[in-house]
């Protein structure tokens, strides 16, 4: 396969094709509802069908593609119903991982969500964007790897994709980004103070909570409010 921009060439022919496609659908070129030719892409890419499949195995595990065996290989759309079933179950997982981890967070965990949600503050101030998404998802990161949970992680990790890589917008809503901020502020606060109840109740039931953030969400994903 010819190396793409930005391809770790260490990594397995399959794992390479699944990155390669997981890009067309973050630069929007490939759109809910197209079908992915395995000929032409298989061609495009100089490899066989095989690593091609693997990686489109994947993805349909993952949600992002549905094969089927006589109609093609199809795009998945991303249904608000479908984002609410993530946000109620993400909410709950990581107001689990959030108790589980409250032990090994120490005053020096919470001291770092603390400043990455500041440095969500300096990134909004300067409108970066990917900046902003970044210390966002390390924020959650914190408590979720510390949980020590390896099938909570996998399956956060799986639904964050699906979430934020695809369909990802090119909108920034500050209102949003504000109110997750101090969302954050809120969770942090009640760690400090020990309440580790009260911060993982906060994180599943507003963070996370879909009838709270639907407008948001909306906005964000283009639909219309349930």
């Amino acid at each position: 396969m010819r190396k793409a921009k930005g391809m770790i060439i260490v990594k397995s022919l399959k794992e390479q094709v699944y990155e390669y496609l997981r890009q067309q659908f973050q630069q929007h070129r490939l759109q809910p509802g197209a079908v992915i030719n395995m000929e032409a892409t298989s061609k495009k890419l100089g490899i066989s069908k095989t690593p091609l499949r693997d990686a489109l195995i994947q993805l349909e595990m993952e949600g992002f593609v549905t094969i089927s065996p006589r109609r093609g290989i199809f795009v998945n759309e991303l249904p608000l119903a479908e984002i609410r079933e993530f946000y109620q179950v993400i909410g709950a997982l990581e107001s689990s991982a959030l108790q589980a981890a409250f032990s090994r967070l120490g005053e020096s965990g919470i001291r770092k969500m603390d400043q990455l949600n500041r440095q969500m503050q300096k990134a909004l101030d300067h409108d970066d964007f990917d900046l902003f998404y970044h210390k966002n998802l390390l924020f959650h990161d914190i408590f979720i790897e510390l949980s020590g949970n390896k099938t909570l992680i996998r399956i956060i990790g799986n639904l964050k994709k699906r979430l934020y890589d695809f369909p990802q917008q090119r909108q920034w809503i500050k209102e949003w980004e504000e109110s997750s901020i101090r969302e954050h502020q809120e969770i942090v606060d009640f760690l400090a103070a020990g309440d580790s109840q009260s911060a993982a109740l906060f994180l599943r039931d507003v963070h996370w909570s879909f009838a709270v953030q639907e407008k948001f969400i909306c906005k964000y994903y283009g639909a219309k409010k349930a």
